[in-house]
């Protein structure tokens, strides 16, 4: 079924939630930003007019890539969510994604797999079967999760990192770039390297 679509921010990220839109075949109706100099974006007008959020009989999606900010934006406008999923992406029919999730090209989501509201799944991730990811998640490019992973809250996963089995990873955690993870970790905390190892913790 092909809806109507309004996106939230104008960002790089938003591009990609544009085109995965646009190649399922829904209509993009409105961009809103409240960056008074943002005026257009692939060719779409950019509306800064906050009435444009109570338009009627659509969904939205919010292309605001930091994991606070996309939170802030979902608390303080109570819209009608959608999900936007590109078509190569790879999902079991046993996995449930919720309201302002996106799932980019390539993702794969396996069996029995629960993923919160307002998350991304990006382009040629992984999540394995019986994983749980809270809201506002971020997981990168090409990250990995292996089976019976349990993410937290707010907590951004890098691009290329890797999440053996079994693992629990806390709230508003930064996993980095390539890190590879083999046991848990607490809530707030910022790990790298191989095997992961916490560097310093978030504030909280």
């Amino acid at each position: 079924m092909h809806n109507q679509f309004g996106v939230y921010g104008a960002s790089g990220h938003t591009k990609v939630i544009l085109e995965i839109l646009e190649n399922s075949g829904n209509t993009i109706t409105c961009l809103y930003d409240d960056d008074p100099d943002k005026k257009s974006l692939l060719g779409y007008a950019i509306s800064n007019d906050q009435s444009v959020l109570q338009t009627k009989d659509m969904e939205w999606i919010i292309g605001v890539g930091n994991n606070s900010t996309r939170k802030k934006i979902a608390e303080n406008n109570f819209l009608n969510y959608g999900k936007a999923i590109d078509d190569s992406a790879q999902i079991s029919k046993r996995a449930q994604i919720g309201p302002g999730t996106v799932v980019m090209p390539g993702a794969v989501i396996n069996s029995d797999t629960v993923i919160g509201i307002h998350t991304i799944i990006n382009s040629g991730a992984t999540v394995d079967h019986d994983c749980n990811l809270s809201d506002y998640v971020h997981i990168s490019p090409q990250a990995a999760l292996a089976g019976n992973v349990k993410v937290g809250e707010g907590t951004h996963i890098g691009i290329g990192a890797c999440i053996i089995q079994g693992i629990t990873i806390g709230k508003w955690v930064t996993v980095g770039a390539g890190a590879v993870i083999i046991k848990d970790i607490p809530d707030y905390a910022v790990v790298v390297g191989n095997p992961g190892k916490i560097i310093k913790y978030n504030r909280q």
